[in-house]
């Protein structure tokens, strides 16, 4: 029945180590070799994600990445973009100075420049090592206005950030999409750039219908495609909020979720 499986990775897929178990990878290569696509759809840059298509042998043109919370849909191999929906510098510099009015971090990724912060702090440091990210600082009141960017985050400790959450103008909500993919992560994306989009436009692209698609994920900026697929899962270990919407609670990361997802509704099934 299933013939598409979307999956988050941070919190997911992961484990608290940030490492996939062997339960995992057991479970995803048994459904590919029954024809089922398994794609990796994240909030992280395509340079944190290929350690992991790797480990899982997804490497081929007939394999499919979902990066920056699917504002790039594309082949694994070739790269060829099925989807892509970015802001530009302009989007990058009022968001850097709502997020400088409240007093919080900010960063960004630029098609050209990468990583890009105004100033080093803890979050931005800990995004480009997870990734194998190096950071360039910009002044982002100097980008050019054209300038691709695939996405833009405001970044603090937990407690900072949820004060500025509250502050936000209520307009950005219009103008971008608006996710909290951590407790320290807010991220703003095109409008029509979220995770379900993505995976919608994955699923038309490979003429699979919507109740044939599974997305699993912890996190808000998991919601829209939990919220798209046939079946949307929430993790054991996921917010109150994504348990809410889901039409079905696996195990935790730490528990491999994903792999008993797999062998319930498509091995077993």
């Amino acid at each position: 029945m299933y013939k598409l499986v979307a999956l988050d990775m941070d919190g997911t897929l992961l484990n608290s180590d940030g490492a996939i178990s062997e339960h995992n990878k057991q479970a995803i290569a048994a459904a590919r070799a029954q024809g089922v696509y398994v794609v990796l759809a994240s909030g992280r840059p395509i340079e944190g994600m290929t350690w992991a298509l790797k480990e899982l042998n997804m490497n081929s043109d007939n394999d499919f990445v979902l990066s920056y919370n699917a504002s790039l849909v594309q082949r694994v191999a070739s790269q060829e973009v099925v989807r892509s929906q970015t802001l530009i510098g302009s989007d990058a510099k009022a968001i850097a100075a709502i997020a400088h009015d409240l007093g919080v971090h900010v960063h960004a990724f630029s098609r050209r420049q990468g990583l890009i912060t105004p100033q080093h702090n803890y979050y931005t440091d800990h995004e480009a090592k997870i990734n194998g990210l190096t950071i360039t600082l910009a002044d982002f009141a100097e980008l050019d206005d054209n300038e691709e960017i695939m996405k833009v985050m405001i970044i603090d400790d937990a407690e900072r950030l949820e004060a500025a959450i509250a502050q936000l103008p209520p307009a950005l909500y219009q103008q971008y999409t608006i996710v909290r993919s951590a407790p320290f992560f807010l991220e703003f994306m095109h409008t029509n750039s979220n995770k379900g989009v993505g995976v919608k436009a994955l699923a038309d692209f490979l003429n699979i219908n919507q109740d044939e698609v599974i997305a699993m994920g912890d996190a808000g900026n998991d919601h829209h495609m939990i919220e798209f697929a046939g079946l949307g899962v929430a993790m054991g270990n996921a917010t109150e909020e994504t348990k809410a919407i889901a039409n079905y609670i696996t195990d935790t990361n730490n528990n491999s979720g994903v792999a008993q997802v797999i062998e319930k509704f498509i091995l077993n099934a």
